[in-house]
């Protein structure tokens, strides 16, 4: 009985055993991904800011600058895609949308963002763009990959439609969390104007017309969770020009908006939030599961092997099986 219930135990710890790196490196690559339906919004704002005042000309002070930013994931897009790219598709648009203290429309850049459910990488589709310009993009955008190493990456930035590398500045805390800092800094480059300016009868086609062009310069900051690959905080310090050109007086350069963007306190809560509970799901494929595994795996073969010694211990077997010699009567027989 002994050495048929080692024999189970030792047949399960092999299979838990072998469970664990499967878990690990067969099912997490495959079953972690971005859902295609996501949605999700972010506010940040500039407080102060800097902007245009188009009716003068000259950059103004103002209290604050909000940006909104929204991600919509497009199902029908991502399917169809994935029936020619052969693998899960992400397919996000995105808008930019900036707004002045009166809540007027100050710029709007809209995009259409596609990548891997699973590795973030970018997908090469018809439809990629930035504010309806055609574009190729390397690296990420947004978000990390799961799982984010310690190292520096290829940031898309959608002002410049050009990627650059993002750098690792090291390992923080924030908000209980530890994450990754990552810093990217965009030099003064010329840029195209929005497709929808932000008064009515100017269009980007009548600006360039009087050789006044838009320049754009920023510092990218990001605390990135590193199991989900998902920033928890983000901030830019902005800054776009307008310069030359007959629509400047003198044909000098004026600031077009300047300021620190942040995240507001809100949506930095609630995205805490969020990838705290995301983060747990992550770990239970990476780290809870195959750990568990491989525990249970050794503590069934030890159990195993120890009811196997006692099974084969001297003594411990069953008694000799034969017939029993007969018994000495307690008195001699008398003769008949």
């Amino acid at each position: 009985m002994r050495r048929t219930a080692s024999l189970v135990l030792l047949a399960f710890a092999v299979f838990f055993t072998a469970l664990s790196p499967l878990m690990r490196w067969y099912a997490f690559p495959r079953l972690a991904k971005i859902p295609p339906g996501q949605y999700q919004d972010m506010v940040l704002e500039a407080r102060p800011a800097t902007l245009v005042n188009y009716g003068t000309m000259k950059a103004e002070q103002v209290p604050k600058v909000t940006i909104v930013q929204t991600l919509k994931g497009d199902v029908a897009a991502s399917d169809r895609i994935e029936r020619t790219a052969g693998r899960d598709v992400v397919v996000w648009d995105a808008l930019s949308y900036v707004a002045g203290p009166d809540g007027k429309m100050v710029s709007q850049i809209p995009e259409r963002y596609i990548f891997d459910a699973h590795s973030q990488e970018p997908v090469h589709a018809t439809g990629e763009m930035v504010d309806g310009d055609p574009v190729r993009r390397t690296g990420i955008e947004y978000k990390w990959p799961f799982l984010t190493e310690k190292r520096d990456y290829t940031y898309f930035d959608a002002q410049t439609r050009t990627s650059a590398p993002i750098h690792y500045k090291g390992t923080r805390t924030f908000r209980g969390l530890e994450v990754y800092y990552f810093e990217q800094t965009i030099p003064w480059t010329k840029v195209p104007l929005p497709k929808k300016m932000p008064v009515k009868g100017i269009t980007p086609q009548a600006v360039a017309k009087m050789g006044t062009t838009r320049w754009y310069s920023t510092k990218r900051m990001f605390w990135v969770d590193p199991v989900t690959g998902a920033p928890v905080n983000g901030e830019e310090i902005h800054k776009e020009e307008l310069r030359g050109g007959d629509l400047l007086p003198g044909g000098g350069k004026v600031t077009a908006f300047a300021g620190h963007v942040k995240m507001r306190a809100d949506y930095v809560d609630s995205t805490v939030d969020l990838v705290t509970s995301q983060r747990t799901l992550v770990l239970l494929l990476t780290s809870y599961l195959p750990w568990g595994f491989l525990v249970l795996g050794a503590a069934l073969l030890a159990l195993s092997l120890h009811l196997e010694a006692r099974g084969r211990r001297p003594g411990a077997g069953p008694a000799p099986t034969g017939r029993a010699a007969p018994a000495a009567p307690d008195t001699p027989l008398s003769p008949a």
